[in-house]
Parts: C-alpha cells; sequence; structure tokens
C-alpha cells in the first residue's frame, strides 16, 4: 500500500507513482520507462545492485502498461506467455534449461510489436546463458543502470525500509544516518535491520542514541 511521505525533500526531486523516489541516481531509468515506444527493439534493461529500487521500478511499469511478470528463476521449459508487455526479473537466476522458452518469449514479442523489460544486476553480457541465439539477443539489449545512491536517495531508501518494518523514525534520525553509513543500497538495508533486530532484543528505542551506539560498536 502507498504511503504519504510527508517530510521535507530536497528541492529538485519527485516522488514517483507508488512512491517511488526519484533522484539523480535513478531518474533517466525512471524517465526511460515512462516512454517504452521509444525502446531500440522495444526492450530494456534495468541494471543494478540489490536493493537498488529494480523491482520497485518493474512493478510500477507493470501496473501503468498491464504487463505480464515472470520471475526467471521461475521460469520453466513449458512457460508460454502471449502477452504483449512482458517483464521478467533476475534474469541471472534463469535456469539454463528455460533458456529455449525465453527466445520464444522473445522472438514472439519482437514479431509482434511487444514490449520486453528485464531486470538483472549485471549487463548481459555478464549473464550466464548458454544459448547462443539468446546471448546475441540479450545482448543487443539496451542497458539502463542505476547509480549508487545520492544524499537524496539514500534519505529517501531509508525511510522506506523502515516504514517496510513498520516503523516511523523521526526525521533526524534519517539524516544522522545518511551522514554516517556507507552510501550503498546495502549498508541502508544492513542499518535499518540491526537497528529493528537490536530494539525488538532489549526493548530501546530506535534512535540516534542507538544508531550512534551500533555505528560506534560494529560487531
Amino acid at each position: 500500500m502507498a504511503r504519504q511521505m510527508s517530510f521535507d525533500w530536497p528541492t529538485g526531486v519527485a516522488l514517483g507513482p507508488e512512491d517511488f523516489f526519484v533522484s539523480e541516481a535513478n531518474a533517466k531509468v525512471f524517465a526511460m520507462l515512462q516512454d517504452p515506444a521509444h525502446w531500440p527493439e522495444g526492450k530494456l534493461v534495468i541494471a543494478g545492485p540489490p536493493g537498488c529500487g529494480k523491482s520497485h521500478l518493474a512493478r510500477v511499469f507493470q501496473a501503468e502498461n498491464g504487463a505480464e511478470m515472470l520471475l526467471a528463476s521461475q521460469i520453466t521449459p513449458d512457460t508460454r506467455c502471449d502477452a504483449t508487455t512482458v517483464i521478467i526479473e533476475d534474469m541471472e537466476t534463469l535456469p539454463q534449461s528455460a533458456e529455449e522458452a525465453v527466445f520464444h518469449i522473445h522472438n514472439n514479442l519482437r514479431s509482434n510489436g511487444g514490449t520486453l523489460l528485464l531486470t538483472a544486476t549485471s549487463a548481459p553480457s555478464r549473464w550466464p546463458i548458454a544459448l547462443p541465439d539468446l546471448a546475441s539477443r540479450m545482448q543487443a539489449t539496451t542497458v539502463m543502470q542505476i547509480a549508487g545512491p545520492d544524499d537524496a536517495l539514500l534519505q529517501a531508501l531509508l525511510m522506506k525500509l523502515f516504514f517496510d518494518r513498520g516503523i516511523t523514525p523521526k526525521p533526524d534520525l534519517v539524516a544522522y544516518l545518511g551522514k554516517r553509513i556507507e552510501r550503498s543500497y546495502a549498508a541502508a538495508a544492513a542499518i535499518v535491520a540491526q537497528l529493528d533486530e537490536t530494539a525488538l532484543a532489549t526493548g530501546d528505542k530506535i534512535n540516534r542514541q542507538l544508531a550512534k551506539r551500533l555505528l560506534d560498536n560494529p560487531g
């Protein structure tokens, strides 16, 4: 369920659909998703590290375009898809036995003027695809890379991670964490999880004091 964030966001930064926070780190990717009609050959790869918002973007795109979403790890040799707009998530996890099925999905979309959105942590040249025909078609796909979080996105990510755990932190805590932790999606997820788990175990409040204690005493 979407939440309305009522904090003072940095000037010039917008909140996108479904609470997706648009900043300099992901603005080009977000804009590209708004215009699938201009994707080269009707296909696009969104690449970026875990936690950077690929799945969130994919679901925004799904809602806006009525796309059918498939998880690469769950595709089988018998998988068929007749939708005109298809999303395949986590392409690195595609089983080798399912490569032929994805090859046919790709070709069916191309022949019918459909749209294909793929997500992955890396570019197609690094995907472990054995089928040469599929590998060549994937490597010919335009790739949009989500950059590491800037200050605005890092704070928005921290807010979302807290909200996902049912926690409403004070803005001063989010600002403090944004200055103290490594600027990465993984670091944001790790500190929010650590704060939540520590608070549950000790009964402490989630605030700057607890954050300082954890950051000053890692492990």
